[in-house]
């Protein structure tokens, strides 16, 4: 099927087989060079994202994050981490500038192993790139029974002011804690320090959708409601929490926690350096020696494992027993929605808005390779 056909069709089903969108990433990361067994794990871990609702990092991000950080050699597709110190419980790990939605992966993969075996691993990583969802890799460990923890900096990229502050000095810095719930969704937590992404700022500019007021400002604190005003240098992000007398300084303590956990422990590139000090203030540096945690507990080691996955079943079913003040919004926790959409997306197709299915096309055109057929073919559509 041509571009201009399934462009047609994506449009109007606007749902594609999670399986062919994987297909689809892990071609375009072969064809630039990373290993196939590579590739498939990082296009799983980046479609996570679209699977679960959480589109803003999942293939909005393969044409203008990935591919120019393998085509720019920012990112090396074929490097070996490499084990700098191991003290069983604790490895720390240089990812040598490999595909990071890969390397967190395989990092998780050592924390999980050392907490099966010392009841927790932690794995501290330098040198490394993007990883894409927090979540997905902090997931993995709930898949197993385990507790999980991910946190990154964002190297030397430098996007958010301190509060009070005129220059940017820290990234959004990402922290993710994941747990099993029983028979329940696990509890998955997947949140940025700053109110909101950057990626979620760039989807609504490339719907051309408003943004609400309390995610960007000018520089006399005025909330900006355009989202092309942060791409512009017209207004910066804003820390969780808003302004400091709504909790930014939580947002931004929360930010530097990460800072210290995934960059200054690793040894990493870092945001607050005196380079962030020079210049007019405005967001610098690149999102270069990203340094990250993964963390894996092992309830296991420390009581019975069925005592605890009992009492995690009775934390979460409280919490969705809870009598809501609206009916029609039942409470619910972290993750909950998610894995309920991705059990509707697994089902029916994921969607994939026009705009991304528009960059899609151009990337797979560039690229030369084949597209994702859609789920769902309108009536009057050939193949």
């Amino acid at each position: 099927m041509k571009w201009e056909q399934m462009n047609g069709a994506m449009i109007t089903a606007n749902r594609v087989s999670y399986r062919e969108l994987i297909a689809f990433a892990a071609t375009v990361f072969i064809k630039l060079g990373v290993p196939e067994a590579r590739a498939h794990v990082a296009a799983e871990a980046l479609c996570y994202g679209d699977l679960t609702g959480v589109s803003s990092h999942g293939l909005a991000n393969l044409g203008k994050l990935y591919v120019p950080l393998l085509e720019s050699g920012r990112c090396d597709p074929n490097a070996e981490p490499r084990i700098l110190s191991d003290a069983g419980a604790a490895v720390r790990l240089d990812a040598r500038r490999s595909l990071g939605l890969w390397a967190a992966t395989a990092a998780m993969d050592i924390a999980m192993e050392r907490a099966a075996r010392y009841g927790v691993g932690l794995v501290s990583v330098r040198d490394a790139t993007h990883f894409g969802c927090a979540g997905y890799h902090a997931r993995r460990a709930a898949g197993r029974g385990m507790v999980g923890l991910t946190a990154s900096n964002c190297g030397r990229q430098r996007i958010l002011r301190p509060p009070g502050g005129r220059h940017a000095m820290l990234g959004t810095n990402p922290l993710a804690v994941a747990a099993p719930a029983g028979e329940l969704p696990p509890f998955v937590l997947d949140m940025s320090t700053s109110v909101v992404p950057t990626g979620k700022v760039r989807a609504a500019a490339r719907e051309q959708h408003p943004i609400p007021e309390g995610w960007l400002a000018d520089d006399q604190g005025n909330p900006v409601t355009d989202p092309d005003a942060y791409d512009a240098g017209k207004a910066h992000l804003l820390w969780l929490g808003g302004r400091p007398e709504t909790g930014a300084y939580k947002g931004y303590g929360l930010a530097l926690v990460v800072e210290i956990l995934a960059g200054l422990i690793a040894g990493s590139g870092l945001g607050p350096e005196p380079e962030a000090l020079s210049g007019d203030g405005a967001p610098s540096g690149a999102d270069d020696d990203i340094g990250f945690v993964m963390l894996a507990i092992a309830p296991g080691m420390l009581r019975p494992q069925e005592s605890f996955r009992a009492d995690a079943g009775t934390v979460f079913a409280a919490l969705l027993g809870c009598p809501p003040v609206d009916p029609e919004q039942p409470v619910r926790y972290p993750g909950f929605h998610e894995a309920r959409t991705a059990q509707a997306n697994l089902r029916d197709g994921v969607p994939v808005s026009a705009a991304v299915c528009g960059e899609l096309g151009a990337l797979a055109a560039r690229l030369d390779v084949p597209l994702p057929l859609p789920a769902y073919v309108p009536a009057g559509s050939s193949s």
